[in-house]
């Protein structure tokens, strides 16, 4: 099986915004308390709406990149799920006698592959977005996993509120002494250094369901690039704050650095109930695509991805991922096999 590596680059600068317009933000977002709520982004987009595509689009098979070679299946996964699902693609590329060219990437490279019809099979860290939904394109929901608030090994604080999660990465919080210790002591006496990723801004789900907006973000948060770094800088820094998921935080990535998680609302990240039954707010969910239609199907490509989904369902604990089983048994609402709401949910 050949696997091809592959990663984006993105700048790790920080986005610094006009302090001229701080007032004039804070008037607008914090006039009232009860507006915080209000600030969470979607969870999922409409499943019923699909993108429309030039004339002659639907009728274009797919055609790998000549420089994959002679290969059977093209796939492109989110960095997360090819990291813990590549052994088990390439036991099914052996028993099946197939030659499987699999990259690591992001959402953004998946869509643009699936767009230009170059791959059979999509991964994505996130619900799709109106844009991601190509005619004849099905997507496979593997899980959810919870999203961790990560802060320095020495940090005393261990447990906030949502409500103080967002008013942190705002700015409206400040200094960790705003807030207290398990025993109700006020926390440090230093500014909060706010780290953040934002990738994937224009699909629902992940950090979008802690604020909407890259705009409603603290302009003297430090934006990374890649997931290393917002470990690396969190571990770095005993006054910063981060977001990640708990394998790669405190597994995948621990060499560059010991990081520890926040409770949010008393709730571990790392207690998958709590997510599961709707307790902690902050979650990913990972999504792998297949074609249907003439010249698009591919019975090895919907054979690999049943393979993936099985073997989630039997992963280690440790990953952190819910499977789909367990979330329909526990009321999260499905359109075929893609997760397109949380329990409860009434489409409006």
């Amino acid at each position: 099986m050949k696997t091809v590596y592959t990663r984006n680059k993105t700048s790790p600068t920080a986005l610094l915004l006009s302090l001229i317009s701080l007032p004039i933000f804070l008037t607008t977002v914090y006039a009232e308390p009860s507006l915080f709520p209000g600030l969470r982004g979607p969870a999922f987009s409409d499943p019923d709406k699909q993108l429309q595509m030039p004339s002659g689009w639907e009728e274009k098979p797919i055609i790998h990149d000549s420089s994959f070679g002679d290969i059977d299946l093209a796939v492109n996964l989110d960095q997360q799920i090819y990291r813990i699902l590549m052994p088990a693609a390439k036991e099914y590329a052996k028993k099946h006698h197939l030659h499987i060219t699999v990259t690591d990437s992001t959402c953004g490279n998946s869509a643009g592959m699936l767009r230009r019809k170059m791959i059979d099979i999509g991964g994505f860290c996130c619900p799709p977005a109106e844009i991601d939904r190509l005619p004849g394109l099905r997507f496979h929901t593997t899980g959810i996993t919870p999203v961790a608030l990560l802060v320095h090994p020495d940090n005393p604080i261990s447990d906030i509120t949502l409500e103080e999660a967002r008013k942190i990465f705002t700015g409206e919080i400040s200094f960790w002494s705003e807030l207290q210790t398990p025993d109700g002591r006020p926390g440090p006496e230093t500014m909060i250094r706010t780290i953040g990723r934002l990738h994937c801004k224009i699909r629902p789900g992940h950090w979008r369901l802690l604020l909407d907006t890259e705009d409603l973000f603290s302009p003297r948060m430090l934006e990374v690039g890649t997931l290393s770094d917002m470990v690396s800088q969190v571990a770095l820094h005993p006054d910063a704050i981060g977001h990640q998921t708990v394998w790669l935080a405190t597994e995948h990535y621990k060499a560059q650095g010991r990081v520890k998680t926040l409770k949010i609302n008393g709730h571990a990240p790392e207690d998958l109930n709590a997510l599961l039954n709707g307790h902690y707010p902050i979650y990913k969910t990972f999504n792998i695509t297949t074609w249907e239609g003439e010249r698009l199907e591919n019975r090895n490509a919907d054979g690999l991805v049943d393979f993936l989904n099985k073997q989630v369902e039997g992963l280690d604990p440790k990953y952190g991922i819910i499977p789909s089983s367990r979330l329909r048994k526990a009321g999260w609402q499905f359109k075929a096999d893609e997760l397109i709401a949380e329990p409860g949910y009434i489409k409006q």
